[in-house]
């Protein structure tokens, strides 16, 4: 199968002399029954090359009604992570940056956390006390800041936080920091009638507090991290509280089974930059249809950071090497994107 498919591609790929138009206001170019052509590049941020290319023979072929590796619309499932997949996560995820602020804010509150750890560390801005609180001081900031409100409320808070906070070292909104090529391919992915959604291990109320707009997903194709949450009447006026304790972490294995639980399908294409992301990009290779996987490569210190292998953020190890041992497709940040953030066009 895999050299039928690497004879095809490269076949395609000879016989192909245009893009699709990735405007979605425009009709439905791409149906089970038709195809239409266009001279507009669907992918403009991205640099030509094995790529691109890649990408846009996979769509086509899987898209036009005569091709062996058809698609049926139902089943075109796209997942992406989130986090240093669709926008930047140095010098450490964005949400750890959002719970930092709300310890700030909710200080005045909590004057017992001016000697408690990791709450001291925060307060004093003493990162590298912070960093040696390890994974259980981390969780005790989510879990300070996440919990003991309304799912509501806690949409208000990051909405809020997403419009004003500013990055330590980018100098510019957290929002401002998604990536253009990136931006580019969901909606030409839904341009030819994939259906795309966010698997990640971020939080999914944090997600889907504000990245509804930026990414044009809804609600619910966003899938991430849980707390649990329990339901109150309230005196007729019901709500949902967010609970201090973990439900369910969408993190290497835990993304194909909540793929599974959520979605209720295999992908057929998947795109992630983390060993985290391995398990679901394993899950989408073993679909019977076609399929594509593809990494990000964070190779551009200058523009954005460049790490793999050896980061704390990101680490980009195991997946790297099977990505290069069963072909599956890695963006270069360096020499694939001619731009990272939508304010550099």
């Amino acid at each position: 199968m895999q050299h039928f498919r690497r004879l095809y591609l490269a076949s395609f790929l000879l016989l192909t002399s245009f893009m699709y138009s990735c405007d979605t206001e425009k009709p439905n170019v791409n149906s089970e029954n038709s195809a239409s052509t266009s001279v507009e590049d669907p992918l403009p941020s991205w640099n030509q090359g094995q790529t691109k290319s890649a990408i846009t023979t996979y769509v086509e072929m899987v898209t036009t009604s005569d091709s062996p590796d058809f698609i049926p619309i139902k089943d075109r499932i796209a997942t992406f992570d989130n986090d240093g997949n669709l926008w930047s996560e140095q010098p450490a995820y964005f949400q750890l940056f959002f719970a930092i602020d709300r310890v700030k804010t909710m200080a005045a509150d909590h004057p017992e956390w001016a000697t408690e750890q990791p709450f001291k560390a925060v307060l004093e801005n003493d990162m590298t006390e912070l960093a040696k609180q390890g994974e259980h001081g981390l969780l005790q900031l989510v879990m300070a800041t996440h919990a003991g409100n309304t799912t509501e409320e806690f949409k208000a808070d990051v909405q809020e936080w997403i419009k004003t906070a500013i990055h330590p070292t980018k100098k510019v909104t957290y929002d401002k920091l998604v990536y253009q090529p990136m931006l580019e391919l969901l909606q030409y992915l839904r341009a030819h009638d994939f259906k795309t959604y966010v698997v990640s291990g971020g939080g999914v109320d944090f997600m889907r507090a504000f990245v509804m707009e930026i990414y044009g997903i809804p609600e619910e194709q966003i899938i991430g991290s849980r707390i649990k949450t329990s339901f109150e009447y309230n005196n007729g006026s019901p709500v949902i509280k967010r609970l201090p304790e973990i439900e369910f972490i969408d993190d290497k294995e835990g993304k194909p089974l909540n793929i599974q639980k959520i979605i209720g399908k295999k992908p057929v294409f998947a795109s992630g930059n983390s060993d985290g992301d391995l398990q679901m990009m394993e899950w989408t290779a073993s679909n019977e249809q076609e399929s594509f996987m593809l990494y990000l490569h964070h190779t551009d210190e200058e523009r954005e950071w460049a790490y793999d292998r050896e980061s704390h953020i990101g680490k980009l190890d195991q997946g790297l090497d099977q990505a290069i041992r069963d072909g599956w497709t890695v963006i270069d940040m360096k020499n694939d994107w001619k731009v990272i953030y939508p304010f550099e066009k």
